[in-house]
């Protein structure tokens, strides 16, 4: 079996450092990119908005009101639908 690797940027702090995944199998390196991509920002972003809604329409109450989030900060979520 051929080995795949995908080279990652390093964080803003530290943009000279570079990560290296290397797999034995293309399935392993596709099962990498799949996690990376759902430890995303973007894409938690998208799951708390997602839950969210769904909680509201169950309960009829906003999941996070309870955690003293401001009126802002909900519209800020609410507008990247």
């Amino acid at each position: 079996p051929g080995a795949f690797s995908l080279f990652l940027a390093g964080f803003i702090e530290e943009p000279e450092r570079k990560y290296c995944f290397e797999c034995a199998t293309e399935e392993q390196c596709l099962e990498w990119v799949e996690a990376l991509r759902r430890a995303s920002y973007e894409f938690l972003r998208r799951s708390l908005i997602f839950y969210r809604n769904e909680i509201q329409k169950m309960t009829g109450k906003d999941p996070l009101e309870q955690y003293g989030i401001s009126e802002e900060a909900r519209f800020q979520l609410a507008a990247h639908r």
